[in-house]
């Protein structure tokens, strides 16, 4: 027969163990929702760094809308302000959701210089060949927001910034071939249409012309030899 005091060293020692293994599930818990924010900042501050990124691209759309010469610029500036307005927007309300849930801003790994976000504001509203100046200075900004992006799909957490991730991706890296074709083969403008055919008859002094050797034609042979008469007889 055991001894009462041999029968409370046991229970005690049970629920020391059991007490043990509830706080070892406790602080494992807590330190995987510590680690699971940590993971998430990244998307945080991908959120705050392609907002900027966005916003200065819409400032150089809105100068395209007022400057852009060829329609396709001013058609790319239109595009330009309108969706990323609205991802600007969606990434609001993405880090709005992320800030409940404390998770802290950490760092996306992307220098500015990678960001494509060294162009001039000032020079672009200066520039005499517009839509070429326009288009250099974009093409290296939407490269930059590739870059970004790539680095929200490797490192970030949230479903749905990855979403609009690939979405950049896939928008942007269309536009960029786009404005490299534009580069290379511009369309011919009206005034080019208009300086080819500088100097050339019109189709009505075309047609004056015609009319007076069709008239010639049918004159008599005497009258075809016949001098003008002077203006002052």
């Amino acid at each position: 027969m055991k001894s009462p005091h041999k029968s409370l060293a046991i229970v005690a020692g049970a629920v020391l163990l059991i007490a043990g293994c509830g706080d070892s599930s406790g602080q494992n818990s807590s330190h995987s929702q510590t680690a699971a924010a940590a993971d998430r900042s990244v998307d945080r501050a991908f959120i705050a760094q392609m907002s900027t990124h966005h916003r200065s691209a819409v400032q150089m759309a809105k100068i395209a809308q007022r400057r852009g010469i060829s329609a396709y610029v001013k058609q790319l500036a239109d595009d330009i302000v309108r969706t990323q307005t609205q991802e600007i927007s969606t990434m609001r309300s993405i880090d709005q959701r992320l800030r409940r849930a404390g998770v802290k801003k950490g760092s996306l790994g992307v220098s500015e210089h990678m960001m494509g976000m060294d162009g001039d504001l000032s020079t672009l509203k200066k520039a005499k060949a517009f839509d070429r100046a326009f288009l250099r200075m974009m093409i290296p900004h939407h490269e930059g927001a590739v870059v970004m992006a790539k680095a929200e799909l490797a490192k970030g957490q949230d479903r749905e910034l990855k979403t609009l991730a690939q979405t950049i991706i896939n928008t942007q890296q269309r536009e960029i071939r786009a404005m490299r074709k534009h580069l290379r083969d511009p369309p011919t403008t009206a005034k080019h249409d208009s300086d080819s055919t500088h100097g050339a008859a019109s189709p009505t002094t075309q047609g004056a012309d015609l009319d007076q050797r069709q008239a010639a034609r049918e004159l008599p042979p005497k009258a075809r030899d016949m001098p003008h008469a002077s203006a002052d007889r």
